[in-house]
């Protein structure tokens, strides 16, 4: 019986290569998008290749019934859940004294709350079948801060201890750990040469691509004693 895999923001980018890449291993996949229909569509057509089952459902992360809705719908279908993967996320950029109520419970709401809730429902499909392993897509901004996305880089130091108080209360049965990329995706709006220009000042010489964070989201699933951890997959970049 092949493995559940269940992975938020699956539609495109970041989320999109982790769920190819689990149905790479032989996952059956479980993809939740928001508002990207037609790129979840896509996404689900490619794993389909892969041979092994796939279903996409849409919902509002931050809203505990959407939540819930993805839950019910993964028991449905396929009556377990082994892995769940916290990617979806969204990056605001706004300076630190302009944030608002509205910025602040959409980034903590989407980013943090929803993780915390995703890991709480997951823990009760996974605890009929030990073994399970959650992973949390972190950021190095949750590591360092960066000003320019004040509210980000507080979800995301969130995710870090979110990590490490989930691993602490679901082991033995579930493992709980997260990836925390660097620049590893251009983002839509960055020219190609000022993408270049960050990946030049690296230790590495080089950005990243979305198939590293992938890697290390597989190592950290397969590898059983290990909980609790953060992998950063960042080029070096927090030594610059």
């Amino acid at each position: 019986m092949r493995s559940v895999a269940l992975v938020t923001g699956a539609a495109h980018r970041l989320g999109r290569a982790i769920a190819l890449g689990l149905a790479s291993h032989g996952y059956n996949l479980m993809l939740h998008y928001h508002t990207s229909a037609d790129q979840a569509e896509q996404t689900a057509q490619e794993i389909a290749k892969f041979g092994g089952e796939v279903d996409l459902l849409a919902a509002d992360l931050r809203e505990p019934s959407g939540i819930n809705r993805l839950f019910a719908h993964v028991e449905t279908r396929f009556g377990r859940l082994d892995v769940l993967v916290n990617s979806a996320a969204i990056m605001q950029r706004i300076d630190f004294k302009d944030v608002g109520i509205t910025e602040w419970d959409q980034t903590i709401n989407l980013n943090l709350r929803a993780p915390f809730l995703c890991i709480q429902r997951a823990a009760e499909i996974m605890e009929r079948n030990p073994g399970g392993s959650v992973v949390n897509i972190s950021d190095i901004a949750g590591l360092r801060p960066q000003a320019r996305f004040p509210v980000h880089s507080i979800s995301k130091a969130g995710i870090e201890m979110l990590t490490r108080v989930a691993a602490r209360a679901l082991g033995p049965a579930i493992r709980v750990n997260a990836v925390a990329p660097g620049p590893v995706l251009k983002p839509e709006h960055m020219s190609s040469s000022r993408w270049g220009e960050i990946g030049a000042k690296l230790p590495l010489g080089t950005s990243g691509r979305p198939e590293d964070v992938v890697e290390a989201v597989m190592f950290l699933v397969q590898n059983p004693w290990i909980t609790g951890e953060t992998l950063v997959v960042d080029g070096g970049s927090q030594l610059v």
